[in-house]
């Protein structure tokens, strides 16, 4: 058989499970199954099949099938123009989420902490852009924070940024000009409605904010204060509908210069704020 043969079947079998835009995926996973690059597929639909190919992409087919995530599947995700590292142990970066890395780089900054860092997507995107930085990324997992300095090896930046078993800020010292978080913000009546990529792939830690969804960010409220530089920022990821929530605790911790920023689909997405 050759690629162009496997994909009709591909896309009918992500079709009849249930699967949004089956043809694009069938796509990536014979790309994958082949070891090419997605763009390079088209140039090869003729070509004859490696070996393995087929029990590659029948066994990506089941996976995706049952919902797991592409990126998973392929271990990695691209975000803001890097591709990284992606496991069950972390979050797949958003493109959302690049509307904080947007307001991040709108002002210099030489020290930045991300709490919460998964993959480490935030922190080394940053670190990347900005090649005198240096950054803290911790996170409650090992083997996510095993994932983050695999990422910071990948982009070559491992010398310029440090991961550490954190809850929040319990193992962080020293102050930051910048601080930044994208971390769980789902109610727990919201986890039922979730697709089922997310639901039963994704990491629950990563999602779920308590009851109302806010237990982050009161922890993040009380403790940014004392590990900002004076004038240092703030830049949260929030739920669309917690601009208001958000705002309210971090008035009342003493930041000053709140801000919010909706993403490309016109929804609330990043709270700013600044130390005194």
């Amino acid at each position: 058989m050759t690629p162009r043969e496997l994909l009709p079947p591909a896309i009918a079998r992500l079709k009849a499970a249930g699967v949004p835009d089956p043809a694009r995926d069938a796509r990536l996973l014979v790309a994958h199954a082949l070891c090419l690059p997605a763009e390079r597929l088209t140039l090869h639909l003729d070509d004859p099949l490696p070996a393995g190919a087929a029990a590659r992409l029948d066994a990506s087919l089941a996976a995706r099938a049952a919902r797991q995530p592409v990126s998973q599947i392929l271990g990695e995700r691209l975000f803001w123009g890097r591709m990284f590292e992606v496991t069950r142990d972390v979050l797949d970066p958003r493109p959302e989420t690049e509307t904080l890395i947007a307001a991040a780089l709108e002002e210099a900054f030489d020290s930045v902490l991300d709490l919460g860092t998964g993959s480490g997507a935030i922190l080394l995107t940053l670190l990347a852009e900005r090649p005198r930085a240096r950054g803290l990324g911790v996170d409650r997992s090992e083997a996510a924070l095993a994932v983050a300095l695999s990422n910071a090896r990948r982009l070559g930046i491992a010398g310029r940024c440090e991961t550490r078993r954190s809850d929040w800020f319990s193992a962080v010292d020293g102050r930051f000009e910048l601080i930044v978080a994208n971390p769980p913000y789902l109610a727990c009546d919201e986890m039922a409605a979730l697709a089922p990529e997310t639901r039963d792939w994704e990491p629950e830690g990563a999602l779920l904010g308590g009851a109302d969804g806010l237990d982050a960010y009161r922890a993040i409220a009380a403790g940014a204060g004392a590990h900002l530089v004076p004038g240092g920022r703030l830049l949260l990821e929030i739920g669309p509908t917690q601009r208001a929530s958000v705002v309210a605790l971090l008035e009342a911790a003493g930041l000053v210069a709140i801000d919010c920023r909706p993403d490309l689909d016109r929804r609330d997405r990043v709270v700013s704020a600044r130390a005194p």
